[in-house]
């Protein structure tokens, strides 16, 4: 480290910026596909020092906790959700229930949503 250089978190890429900013779109998309699928959406970007949830969301008795993947194919979406990100989502899944006890009673699941380019995103509920 230079001296007189105060430690800080290092600046941030242009890609991983652009990446940044990609990923927020694509969960936007994803959160308005869901309202089309008659969804209620309850938080988006939920995040917490265990873990992110990207789109909590309730459709009749069913709490969906969702991953949202923007990629070229399919399974390449699915596949970026590994036995890592899912504890994650878990942990953060279960910290967001214990603040919203109103929905203790509901059945829940993690999906992952793929936004892909040029066509309707893809659902996969209770994908893990």
């Amino acid at each position: 480290m230079a001296k007189g250089r105060k430690p800080g978190p290092e600046p941030v890429s242009a890609g991983r910026r652009g990446a940044e900013r990609r990923g927020r779109a694509s969960e936007y998309i994803a959160a308005a596909y869901l309202l089309l699928k008659g969804y209620r959406i309850l938080a988006l970007r939920y995040r917490t020092r265990l873990g992110e949830v990207d789109i909590v969301a309730k459709k009749g008795d069913i709490l969906a906790f969702v991953e949202v993947k923007a990629r070229r194919h399919e399974q390449a979406g699915v596949d970026a959700v590994g036995y890592d990100s899912q504890r994650r989502i878990r942990a953060a899944s279960d910290l967001w229930l214990a603040k919203h006890s109103e929905f203790a009673g509901f059945s829940q699941r993690y999906d992952i949503l793929v936004v892909l380019p040029r066509r309707w995103p893809r659902h996969f509920p209770d994908a893990f």
